[in-house]
């Protein structure tokens, strides 16, 4: 006797929960969104990522795998074609359940589970990491700068406005636009 899954039973035996689920992924691939039971789909998502995982992969193997449980070639097709494309950046999470409430007839907890296509958007990085790795990076920046201008020019473009900071942000872009064009000049007249 084959041994049943933990949690809860989806109603009948294990023959009627595998059809049950693989219909429920057939309906999710299809329409993007589905409203189900809470139970339902927190057994079904497992099974879809698994599916889209497969889609990603997109060889022949994986299709047949996917075949042989949803059984419907339209909707296997969608899901390689469309879905996998989608959701090609995304490590994980295909998957979304929402709830929604309990049915009128027999109050049962509702939850609606849909496919999340947005685009990735990548995670800022902690203030910690990113304080610690501001330093580390402005530090090389700073000596490739003093490397490039030698003192003499340093001390030949500085002028009493320049140390009284009394520029307006105009009157900044173009001192350092000049300061670029008189770094370069002497490096075109030395290479002639």
């Amino acid at each position: 006797m084959p041994k049943p899954t933990k949690g809860p039973r989806l109603g009948g035996g294990p023959a009627h929960e595998r059809l049950l689920l693989a219909n429920l992924a057939a309906a999710l691939f299809t329409h993007g969104s589905i409203t189900t039971t809470v139970t339902k789909a927190k057994r079904l998502r497992p099974l879809a990522e698994r599916f889209i995982t497969f889609a990603k992969r997109g060889d022949l193997h994986a299709r047949r795998r996917v075949l042989s449980v949803i059984g419907d070639k339209t909707v296997v097709h969608t899901l390689f074609t469309e879905i996998a494309p989608q959701v090609a950046d995304r490590e994980g999470g295909y998957t979304r359940i929402t709830k929604i409430g309990n049915r009128k007839g027999d109050n049962a907890p509702m939850a609606v589970i849909s496919l999340v296509l947005e685009p990735v958007n990548p995670k800022p990085k902690s203030a910690k990491k990113s304080a610690a790795a501001a330093p580390a990076a402005e530090e090389p920046a700073a000596e490739a700068e003093v490397e490039e201008t030698p003192a003499e020019e340093t001390a030949a473009e500085e002028t009493p406005a320049d140390e009284a900071g009394a520029e307006s942000p105009e009157e900044g872009a173009a001192a350092e636009a000049a300061a670029e064009d008189a770094v370069e000049t002497p490096a075109e007249e030395k290479s002639e």
